[in-house]
């Protein structure tokens, strides 16, 4: 069975407004948990710093990366 690509141009307004805002708010959240990262000392983060920023910075998750980043990521103080 072969799956027929579906074009950009092709997709209702309303589905082509949710894929932008989905991919805003990951930029945005990713942005802020590499900001975070970066100014914490490796003693302020459950795990190694290269990991969380590797996965932050390559994987795409439409936010949950950084949600997980920001709720198991971070060591309270």
């Amino acid at each position: 069975m072969e799956k027929k690509m579906v074009r950009w141009g092709d997709l209702p307004p309303r589905t082509r407004a949710v894929v932008v805002t989905v991919g805003a708010v990951d930029i945005c959240l990713r942005a802020l948990a590499l900001a975070d990262l970066r100014r914490r000392s490796a003693d302020e983060v459950n795990g190694p710093k290269a990991a969380w920023a590797t996965a932050l910075a390559v994987v795409s998750s439409a936010g949950a990366v950084p949600g997980a980043y920001f709720l198991l990521g971070r060591r309270r103080s």
